[in-house]
């Protein structure tokens, strides 16, 4: 019965599945084909023999990585730079989306969203190579206006105090206004009854926000959050590997640029593949705990 019922939902709604077919086709062709390689992890590598035919070693490059000296510092720099990523920039876009959705001056308001929405469109290689030019402590207008301030030479992206705000501040400045759309999308949905009701109670654009449009924005606010769980590890490879410096090494040496140094310089192939799985695996059980954790306290998750 189960079977006749899927059958004839899809024969109901295959102009849908035709639509998103593409889609499903990328996916299974970029994302769990590539699995097949997953194994490499558990074996020695050899170029003669292909991904199946090197000796099977198990755990054994798991166990190297844990008990690497550098195992410690590299997870505490991802933590630290994606907690932080999370913590300060995930309620940034909530914080514009509401700011936006309180201008009543359309035009205006069209002009706020598309300035705010040009800087996801700058790439990484342009952003960094900004970030380089602004704060460096001998030309740049940050490192004059900190010494004329009084506060020295310091490079802000060189300095191992400094490295994780600039990055988050930089990642702020680049994807908030993009990552608002969502929220804006959420607060349109809003009924325009609610706020002549709230205006004729007295209240005020704070109580507004609070009263009507936070709980519009719960559930998408804790979808995504929770989806944002399932990167913990998963800081952004390339901007962190161009931000690298023999000075901030010790604080911008997270566990996807030594994948890299590990993999590819080094050709350490299996070694690699073994620490990517581990990374992957941390982010599916941060990912499926938060999401049961929102299922048992707000009845909200992701399935």
């Amino acid at each position: 019965m189960r079977n006749r019922g899927g059958l004839q939902t899809l024969k109901r709604d295959y102009q849908l599945w035709i639509m998103i077919l593409p889609a499903i086709a990328v996916i299974f062709i970029f994302n769990y084909i590539p699995m097949y390689g997953i194994q490499l992890a558990f074996r020695d590598y050899d170029f003669s023999k292909g991904l199946t035919g090197g000796e099977w070693r198990g755990l054994h490059y798991f166990k190297q990585f844990i008990d690497s000296y550098l195992f410690v510092d590299l997870m505490r720099n991802t933590f630290l730079i994606s907690l932080a990523t999370i913590v300060i920039g995930f309620p940034a876009p909530i914080i514009l989306a509401l700011t936006l959705n309180q201008i009543r001056r359309k035009r205006m308001k069209n002009v706020m969203q598309t300035v705010v929405y040009l800087p996801h469109f700058i790439s990484i290689i342009v952003l960094v190579g900004m970030m380089n030019v602004l704060l460096s402590p001998e030309t740049g207008v940050v490192g004059h206006m900190m010494k004329a301030m009084g506060l020295g030479h310091i490079n802000l992206i060189a300095s191992t105090n400094t490295f994780i705000p600039v990055y988050v501040l930089s990642d702020i400045w680049q994807h908030c206004g993009w990552n608002s759309i969502i929220y804006l999308a959420a607060l349109s949905t809003v009924d325009p009854q609610l706020y002549d009701s709230a205006k004729m109670d007295g209240a005020s654009r704070w109580q507004m926000i609070r009263y009507v449009d936070l709980p519009a924005l719960v559930p998408t606010i804790v979808i995504l959050f929770i989806l944002s769980m399932g990167s913990i590890l998963g800081t952004g490879f390339e901007k962190t590997f161009l931000m690298q410096n023999s000075l901030n090494l010790p604080v911008s040496e997270v566990i996807s640029t030594y994948v890299y140094k590990i993999g590819i310089i080094s050709n350490q192939f299996s070694y690699a593949s073994a620490i990517g799985l581990f990374n992957t695996v941390i982010n599916f059980i941060f990912l499926f705990g938060v999401n049961a954790i929102s299922k048992k306290v707000s009845n909200t998750s992701l399935y």
